[in-house]
């Protein structure tokens, strides 16, 4: 395992200012209650359980009400909060002004989606095991295994895809703090249409790495995801 030094330190960023209109429901999806306790408690739960994480830093929005309640559960925890953005790569920014300020330059950070909350912390050792082994940074994923067809806007199908190579991108995705705050501040500037943190650095030239993770690392976006991530945390090994 790769050892740390002081200017390795990590820190996650929770990007959670969003409304996940798609769950048609008037509290915000990491904020919908899971097995007993809001989304976001279960995400942030598993992001400390690993015990290279040097704090989080949670982006909420600016009229959020239900934080408040919940960031007190974590007490005695390094958890950092920022005012978010319109977009993720706004949240995201910011978090990095944050911690530029009280982490100083240089170390990594991982930013993981608010609702994933299923995402092992054996993963995610992998992860930081693999970024600090000589790399750009990197990413969770796992390989497409089902036939992908692209659809018109009339829903017609127009082509089956090649799926030789494509993998679904997961989060957490891993950079060198620095890098990817140049790297968002200059794809914002551009326009380029950043949708996640891997494709900011692909824009800066950077080659993240892919590691595999698991399937039951779910982002909840629909209702149906609820249950489904309720059935994989309650059958999941100690």
């Amino acid at each position: 395992m790769p050892a740390e030094t002081s200017h390795d330190s990590i820190w996650a960023i929770i990007p959670a200012a969003g409304r996940g209109s798609r769950m048609q429901s008037a509290t915000p999806k990491q904020y919908l209650a899971l097995a007993g306790r809001p989304v976001i408690e279960h995400t942030l739960a598993a992001l400390y359980a690993v015990p290279r994480i040097a704090g989080i830093v949670v982006a909420v929005a600016g009229d959020d009400t239900v934080w408040p309640g919940i960031a007190p559960r974590f007490a005695g925890r390094r958890l950092e909060q920022v005012v978010g953005g319109a977009e993720r790569c706004h949240s995201v920014l910011t978090a990095l002004e944050l911690l530029h300020e009280v982490a100083g330059e240089g170390g990594w950070v991982r930013v993981h989606d608010a609702a994933r909350p299923c995402v092992r912390p054996a993963d995610i050792d992998r992860l930081i095991d693999t970024c600090l082994d000589g790399t750009d940074g990197g990413l969770l994923g796992v390989p497409v295994c089902d036939t992908m067809k692209r659809v018109d806007h009339g829903g017609n199908v127009t082509a089956t895809v090649d799926r030789e190579g494509l993998w679904h991108a997961l989060t957490p995705q891993m950079v060198r703090r620095d890098a990817l705050r140049a790297a968002l501040q200059q794809g914002i500037r551009d326009g380029i249409p950043l949708t996640d943190e891997a494709s900011a650095m692909e824009a800066a030239g950077v080659v993240p790495r892919m590691v595999e993770g698991q399937r039951d690392n779910i982002k909840i976006t629909v209702a149906t995801d609820l249950a489904l991530a309720a059935l994989y945390l309650e059958n999941r090994e100690p």
